[in-house]
């Protein structure tokens, strides 16, 4: 018995041991880049699975009771953080935008689901791009706005892909909800 409660102790204290060491790992010290490159794929998983979710067959709903008239559609709301995710990666990367993105709307051309989703996915592609190459050193440098006159800073890009991203995913989940449809976080 006393071998027994010997051996539980040291078992105890190995698993005690090894605890210790992942809370260790988890605490270690993130890179600016990581932090922010962070904040964006929980903004895409979020938002992906929500237009994942709508059917192709209702991307073109837009609610049109009270004040909800000229609103933009399901897969225009898709579409519009789409192309401003490629204008904040061409400011944070300071180069022209990669791809015609129109007036924030997103190419006409891309039209059915398949082809927003992908628009959608390679626009988050190209933003981690950018972000990726945000360090301690380059974070609040100025920067050309990509709407117009003024400076920005990466980190203040960086941080807006999350909020615009985040305030168009609310849109969209109430566009889900109006179509019977859960949105996949709250399932």
């Amino acid at each position: 018995m006393r071998k027994f409660s010997c051996l539980a102790v040291c078992m105890l204290a190995l698993v005690g041991l090894s605890a210790a060491q992942d809370n260790k790992k988890k605490d270690e010290h993130r890179t600016v880049t990581q932090v922010l490159d962070h904040s964006v794929t929980n903004m895409e998983h979020e938002f992906v699975s929500a237009a994942e979710a709508m059917p192709e067959d209702k991307f073109g709903f837009a609610p049109s009771n009270g004040e909800f008239k000229g609103v933009r559609t399901f897969g225009e709301q898709i579409k519009h953080v789409a192309a401003v995710n490629y204008m904040y990666g061409a400011a944070i990367l300071s180069e022209k935008v990669p791809v015609d993105v129109g007036d924030e709307s997103g190419p006409a051309s891309v039209k059915s689901k398949a082809e927003i989703l992908n628009y959608l996915k390679d626009s988050f592609a190209y933003v981690h791009k950018a972000i990726a190459t945000i360090n301690e050193k380059n974070l609040v440098e100025p920067l050309k706005s990509p709407f117009g006159e003024g400076s920005v800073t990466r980190l203040g890009v960086a941080t807006s892909v999350s909020a615009h991203g985040f305030d168009h995913y609310g849109q969209m989940v109430e566009y889900l909800r109006m179509n019977g449809i859960v949105p996949p976080a709250s399932r």
